[in-house]
């Protein structure tokens, strides 16, 4: 995947993305903390905060980054770092691991298998309604970046 071209330098990318990821990281963990998914149940928090953070990357990249000129900034902190953050493919696994490991052999294939399917889902879903957004008026996204 080609990573488009930023005005930013990348040293500041970088840094969107760790304060970003560094949010969204913390902000799982309240969640998780709030409503900790029980040992041999089904991960309903982690498997929510995946579906909340596909819409929301879905809705991100085409109705803010694509269509109203959002700033250099937006998609490496809000994308590649909140949501990143937020929403991690290693909490999915150790959790669809801790049910096959404990005998709930059937519950971690609806974990795995429905969590891919709201993912795209949502994800679909994010863009449907982002493309329906109106665009900003203003300069081209390179030249609103400068």
């Amino acid at each position: 995947m080609t990573v488009p071209a930023s005005p930013l330098p990348r040293l500041h990318r970088f840094a969107l993305v760790g304060v970003g990821g560094a949010v969204g990281g913390m902000l799982r963990y309240t969640l998780v903390t709030i409503a900790p998914d029980r040992p041999g149940a089904f991960p309903w928090t982690t498997f929510a905060i995946n579906a909340i953070g596909s819409f929301a990357l879905g809705l991100l990249v085409a109705g803010f980054v694509a269509r109203r000129a959002a700033p250099a900034w937006v998609r490496p902190a809000l994308g590649t770092g909140l949501l990143g953050g937020f929403t991690t493919f290693s909490a999915y696994a150790h959790s669809a691991d801790l049910l096959a490991s404990g005998g709930h052999g059937g519950a971690a294939l609806a974990y795995v298998v429905g969590s891919l399917l709201v993912g795209v889902v949502g994800a679909t879903l994010g863009v449907a309604l982002g493309v329906r957004l109106p665009t900003r008026a203003g300069p081209p996204p390179a030249a609103a970046n400068r």
